[in-house]
């Protein structure tokens, strides 16, 4: 794994030797991604194409804040040991968390610039999907929310993971019991499943699935409420192979209480916004 690039260089003032790593250049891509072809979709339904770059940087803006936000909350126990660490440290930027901030400040930034704000969650669905794909492939370099241990063909070590695939961190950071086999099999190093793939592979099927949708006959938002329900769905999936300390709910994880949540909103929206009637194709310009 990659987790970091390369350093920049010592003579620089402030940010000599700082590192640059996989997951910020990943992150930095997502949202590229995202703007380029964001823009590209306002350009031709007949929206200011510039625009992109505000929504974008609310989605930055709100993405970095709850992110953060959601892990302070869930480790408030870090938090009250070590305040200025558990906000200001790199790690514990957690999806869910990130997702419902940049949400809340891409829909004010469509609402104070009088946006169709129907249309406009219809032109970000696709984006959403590529950008998470883009997103988790940091994920995957820096070796951060991998699996669970396996023995299968598609498992992975990380070595320099954050943290590392090892057999103590594994049992005393996640709770969980390495299975002895495994241990006696491939050392202290152990494979785990490399669920930021699995997530890459998903996020790009549905964004296949969103962009060939997103020319549609229905009324606006419902290509929106269709990329929450299978985004939630594959979250929901991928959660039984991820290795979690927060299963606070049987065998369930609260990313997955939350994925059903939002399943259920999914498919009420869908059908709130199903249409059988001629009209103008959503998605094309006025």
């Amino acid at each position: 794994m990659y987790p970091i690039f390369f350093r920049l260089p010592g003579w620089l003032p402030f940010m000599g030797g700082a590192p640059i790593t996989s997951f910020g250049v990943f992150m930095f891509l997502s949202f590229l991604t995202g703007g380029i072809l964001l823009r590209s979709e306002m350009e031709r339904t007949g929206h200011d194409p510039e625009r992109a770059w505000d929504l974008v940087f609310m989605a930055v803006l709100g993405g970095v804040i709850g992110a953060k936000a959601y892990y302070v909350l869930l480790n408030y126990d870090a938090l009250l040991a070590d305040p200025i660490s558990a906000i200001f440290s790199r790690g514990g930027m957690v999806w869910y968390g990130g997702f419902g901030g940049a949400l809340i400040l891409i829909v004010y930034e469509i609402k104070r610039r009088a946006l169709p704000l129907g249309q406009m969650a219809d032109l970000c669905s696709p984006t959403l999907a590529i950008g998470y794909a883009v997103g988790r492939m940091g994920c995957f370099l820096v070796g951060d929310d991998y699996g669970r241990p396996t023995d299968s063909w598609v498992g992975m070590a990380f070595p320099q993971g954050t943290p590392p695939t090892r057999v103590d961190v594994l049992e005393s950071y996640f709770n969980i019991q390495v299975d002895p086999a495994l241990v006696e099999r491939f050392g202290q190093i152990i494979p785990v499943h490399p669920t930021q793939l699995y997530e890459i592979g998903m996020a790009s099927l549905i964004f296949l699935v969103l962009w060939n949708l997103r020319v549609h006959r229905h009324r606006a938002a419902w290509l929106w409420w269709i990329c929450l329900t299978l985004l939630s769905i594959e979250r929901f999936l991928v959660e039984f192979v991820r290795v979690k300390d927060d299963r606070f709910f049987g065998p369930l994880t609260l990313a997955q209480v939350i994925a059903v949540s939002l399943v259920v909103v999914g498919l009420l929206g869908v059908r709130r916004s199903w249409s059988s009637e001629k009209k103008p194709v959503a998605g094309e310009p006025a």
